[in-house]
């Protein structure tokens, strides 16, 4: 099979990586891709995720077998209706579909109607009104943008100040322009978040093994939200009666859900979730893989990724099996994420026979320089979490990085 990936970042190079180790893989394409991908074989294209007219006449030129949607942006501009369109076989939610990520509200307006566990929640688009709310409710409260914010568009407010600022920067100031123009307030859940993911295709749901990604930039949960510093998995402090519980009332009535509402979900689907007293509730759904939770999800699978989604794509029934070992991956990122950041930094040669590396924002200039926020992952897999960790560590401290920075606590809410 020939396959194309569309994205350029760490969740594809560990989905392009995964599909080609595959004895029925003999090519995967990655558009744009990253140049650190070559070391493993990946072949990059020069297109662009929103060229969908370049990608489709790529895939037909190329006689890809199918093409697989790693970001949320495409999904949300339509690639997979376009895909369809055009003829092309394509994994992954069409446009109407993705609004589960694209929109919080759409998201929100799914669970209450098919009593999906969810926080409490308004939605506004008026300073004053959202303002008025959070004044009533109190802090700790949580203010997010309506659309999509890399991840960004997340403010967990400790006080009644921080709730407002974040109005202010959603509302008044565009912070994240369409995206923060209307927001979402949720009441704050406490206990321990992670990730559910599933291959879904309309009503059915395969779930996958759960993970734990670390959102806050530095060492015990502070700083600014990311994209992800890093992620496991298993979460043994998670246990496996609160994911049953959340396939049985979230992916399920989610799948169900959006089959009834018209608008049903073939692809990737991730449930951020909470584990509470009164069992797990939904943060937040994603229409795709998470990144950083794939680059350790995917490892632990023991079947052929290409088979299963070959097999969803025909309709079939996929036999899916996971491994009992434990993945920690790290993020390394550029001084100043999620901030302003320092690029153009040469990378040094970093090989481990111990770990993989994931490389996301990364150019090449005489070498592989940083060109992101997040320039790569290192990962290990091992019998425990314990090692599976100390291997990463000791990997990341044998060499220097300069104007770059990681967690060094990756992986200790499992200890």
């Amino acid at each position: 099979m020939k396959i194309l990936v569309i994205g350029s970042g760490g969740r594809e190079h560990a989905i392009a990586k995964k599909l080609l180790s595959d004895s029925n893989v003999s090519t995967v394409f990655c558009a744009k891709g990253n140049p650190g991908m070559k070391k493993d074989g990946i072949q990059i294209v020069d297109i662009s995720e929103d060229n969908h007219e370049k990608l489709i006449e790529f895939a037909k030129n190329q006689a890809v077998d199918w093409t697989f949607v790693g970001p949320e942006i495409p999904l949300l501009n339509g690639i997979v209706d376009d895909f369809e369109q055009a003829g092309l076989q394509i994994f992954g939610p069409k446009k109407a579909a993705a609004m589960i990520e694209g929109s919080k509200e759409f998201a929100k307006e799914l669970m209450i109607k098919n009593q999906i566990p969810t926080a409490a929640y308004q939605s506004f688009s008026d300073f004053d009104l959202a303002k008025a709310y959070v004044l009533e409710q109190g802090a700790p409260i949580v203010i997010k943008a309506d659309g999509l914010a890399a991840g960004k568009g997340v403010v967990v407010a400790e006080t009644i100040d921080d709730a407002i600022m974040a109005l202010k920067d959603m509302l008044e100031d565009n912070k994240f322009g369409a995206s923060g123009a209307k927001v979402v307030i949720e009441e704050f859940l406490a206990g321990e978040e992670f990730s559910l993911l599933a291959f879904v295709r309309d009503e059915k749901v395969y779930p996958m093994v759960i993970a734990q990604d670390h959102k806050r930039a530095f060492d015990g949960d502070r700083g600014p939200n990311t994209g992800g510093m890093g992620a496991y998995s298993p979460v043994p402090q998670i246990p496996e009666t609160m994911v049953e519980q959340a396939v049985q009332e979230v992916l399920l009535p989610a799948a169900k859900g959006m089959v009834e509402q018209g608008t049903p979900f073939t692809g990737i689907l991730y449930a951020g979730l909470i584990a509470t007293e009164a069992g797990p509730k939904v943060i937040e759904f994603n229409a795709r893989f998470g990144d950083p939770e794939t680059q350790v999800v995917l490892p632990r699978l023991d079947s052929s990724l290409a088979t299963i989604i070959t097999e969803l794509l025909k309709g079939e029934e996929p036999e899916i099996s996971w491994n009992n070992q434990a993945t920690l991956g790290v993020v390394v990122a550029a001084e100043g994420y999620p901030g302003e950041y320092v690029s153009g930094q040469l990378l040094p040669d970093f090989i481990s026979e111990e770990c993989r590396v994931y490389y996301a924002g990364v150019a090449e200039k005489n070498g592989l320089v940083s060109a992101g926020g997040r320039v790569l992952l290192v990962e290990a897999q091992a019998e425990t979490l314990q090692e599976a960790q100390q291997k990463v560590y000791q990997a990341l401290e044998q060499v220097e990085w300069p104007y770059l920075f990681y967690r060094h606590d990756i992986g200790n809410k499992a200890f």
